[in-house]
């Protein structure tokens, strides 16, 4: 049933998947009370992640629940064809193949549905805007499902608002373990990795424009500035413009910050972040690159069909293109998530936490089903602080509890 480029990659992933398995005692810990309490036996669940060594151990996790696995990518230039050999050759299907065409992608996500799925873990909204858009009659018996980003998030509750989402679906993203940590931390690490593979130059010196002061901007700005960089921010929020400007950033809108960034890097979750007029400011040689979810944040359309030329940088997966003034532009990774398209992704560790709210989202779902709303819910706070307290327990930290003196005194209005 699985659709891939080629089962006989599957050693190369499994390698993959044990690495990152041996740094995930979160998830591990997980699958042991899933093979022992099959919470999703009799279930079938869809998947739509960006296909590499982490996203391929949640999805083994899963299965070991007792559920009917289908995973599909969610980004064409993620998916790690090695990886998805592995799952397959595990007892999992899949559909996808790296550098899938969009209509190609669809129908991967199309065939990730066949079965009927009663749970959707999902990045992007992707697969829930397929459902309701092409799919309606799966929606009956869907009790629910689990959404990872920020982008994701914007289109749930733009459904929601309409009265459009027909299924609950939790909101991973805004988890205090998620956003707090993956957001940030793995954001900041993994777009620095990708640019850094991509283009084998120095960061310290360089003016780096950073689109966006959300938890990844912030991230990606903090670590910009540790690897010597000069920063500026540009944002569209007050608050969060204040808040880069006290961090230490120069804060500018893009119009300004075009001609003087050497490094551009998108984070916005927003379309037309970086267009026709911001690039003909730019520096001859600037890159350009993004940490959002979909290309749309540079217009990259645009370079492509006004660039007089167009020419590969240090590999295929970096193009410039020579405006009419002379100036060459590079766009890395074709405008998608640099981290993950030219890179691994966020670090193992803080996937681990990110993952293990989805595997115990899921779980809240097989274990309420029919009782939730349809609508966009937060992961509830018992969730969230059971992923703390495994992460604290599997660094070997501990941490004070209150007395009852303490409690009563904090639920107390007297004096």
């Amino acid at each position: 049933m699985s659709e891939i480029r080629d089962i006989n990659l599957w050693e190369s992933g499994e390698k993959k998947m044990a690495w990152a398995k041996r740094y995930m005692p979160l998830l591990n810990s997980i699958e042991a009370e899933f093979l022992r309490d099959k919470p999703f036996k009799g279930l079938k669940i869809s998947v739509c992640l960006h296909l590499e060594a982490k996203s391929a151990v949640l999805c083994r996790v899963v299965a070991t629940g007792g559920a009917e696995v289908r995973v599909c990518g969610s980004n064409p230039l993620s998916t790690q064809d090695d990886v998805c050999a592995a799952l397959v050759k595990g007892g999992v299907e899949v559909f996808a193949t790296y550098g899938c065409t969009m209509e190609e992608y669809e129908h991967y996500m199309l065939k990730a549905l066949e079965h009927g799925p009663n749970i959707v873990i999902d990045d992007g909204a992707d697969l829930v805007s397929l459902i309701h858009s092409k799919l309606p009659e799966l929606v009956p018996n869907i009790l629910g499902g689990c959404e990872e980003t920020t982008t994701g998030i914007i289109r749930l509750q733009a459904m929601a608002r309409e009265g459009a989402l027909k299924f609950p679906m939790l909101t991973v993203n805004d988890a205090k373990c998620k956003h707090f940590f993956d957001n940030r931390y793995g954001t900041g690490q993994s777009v620095w990795d990708g640019i850094n593979r991509l283009t084998n130059l120095v960061v310290a010196g360089k003016n780096v424009v950073v689109a966006g002061y959300g938890w990844c901007g912030r991230g990606i700005a903090m670590r910009s500035k540790g690897l010597g960089a000069r920063v500026t921010v540009t944002e569209i929020d007050p608050v969060k413009a204040l808040e880069a400007m006290m961090d230490g950033f120069e804060v500018k809108p893009m119009d300004e910050a075009a001609a003087e960034g050497d490094v551009f890097i998108t984070a916005t979750g927003c379309c037309d972040v970086i267009t026709e007029r911001h690039f003909e400011k730019m520096k001859d040689g600037a890159l350009l690159s993004n940490g959002g979810h979909f290309d749309v944040e540079v217009d990259v359309k645009w370079l492509r069909e006004h660039a007089v030329d167009v020419c590969d940088g240090r590999d295929g997966r970096t193009k410039g293109y020579t405006l009419k003034n002379g100036k060459t532009l590079f766009v890395l990774s074709e405008g998608r998530l640099v981290n993950l398209a030219s890179g691994d992704g966020h670090p193992v560790e803080i996937m681990d936490m990110s993952f293990a709210i989805q595997a115990l989202g899921a779980r809240y779902i097989a274990d309420n089903r029919g009782r939730l709303p349809a609508t966009a819910i937060e992961i509830p706070d018992e969730i969230d602080y059971d992923v703390a307290s495994r992460k604290l327990e599997a660094c070997g930290m501990h941490i004070d509890t209150l007395s009852e003196k303490q409690k009563n005194y904090l639920e107390s209005w007297e004096l």
